[in-house]
């Protein structure tokens, strides 16, 4: 039973991270280098928009125009997010559902069954956290060694990255605990007919 918790609160945490993770406009910021050291504003890039901090601290975000404005990494990296927590919705609904505090299931088999359905959803929503954020990190670290780009063209990771890793973390280790929730094994008893035929 602690395991089913503990696996549920990562499930649910991954899930909350994830979507921290996707509001923040902190996918890529800028590049502190060369000439950009001095600079008097830092840009922030996100799934849904981008800001520009200046340097008094005032911040201006704009909602992006088009969806063809974005990357391709970004493009996708939207899309799997929002499958992501949906699929983290479904988990953490079913895990309620399943565990073994509820009486919504009252067999122990089907409650242990249904354990392993919201493990497998908090899988599934991990892998579509994990693949967006470091596809989107390896696109920022290939163009930040880029020579042929200019410095003030240069991005670092930003924060909302570290958090998609940490929500992914979360998900897969709560998914791979639920999954281990076995159900308990049937005792099969012999009938007096039958036990009377093997005799036989």
């Amino acid at each position: 039973m602690a395991n089913d918790i503990v696996g549920i609160a990562f499930g649910v945490i991954g899930f909350l991270i994830a979507i921290l993770s996707c509001a923040l406009p902190m996918w890529r910021v800028t590049a502190f280098i060369g000439a950009n050291i001095v600079t008097a504003q830092i840009i922030q890039e996100g799934l849904w928009m981008s800001c520009v901090v200046q340097s008094t601290g005032q911040m201006q975000c704009k909602v992006y125009d088009s969806l063809l404005a974005l990357s391709q990494e970004l493009q996708a990296s939207r899309a799997m997010m929002v499958v992501a927590i949906i699929l983290g919705v479904l988990g953490v609904m079913i895990s309620i559902v399943g565990a073994k505090c509820t009486n919504c299931i009252e067999e122990e088999g089907s409650k242990a069954k249904v354990m392993i359905i919201a493990g497998v959803f908090f899988i599934l929503s991990g892998l579509l956290v994990l693949i967006p954020v470091s596809w989107t990190a390896n696109v920022i670290i290939m163009n930040f060694y880029n020579p042929i780009l200019l410095t003030s063209q240069k991005m670092e990771l930003g924060a909302s990255l570290y958090i998609g890793w940490a929500a992914a973390g979360l998900f897969l280790i709560g998914g791979a605990m639920l999954c281990t929730s076995c159900p308990p094994k049937e005792k099969k008893y012999l009938s007096s007919s039958n036990f009377i035929c093997h005799m036989q």
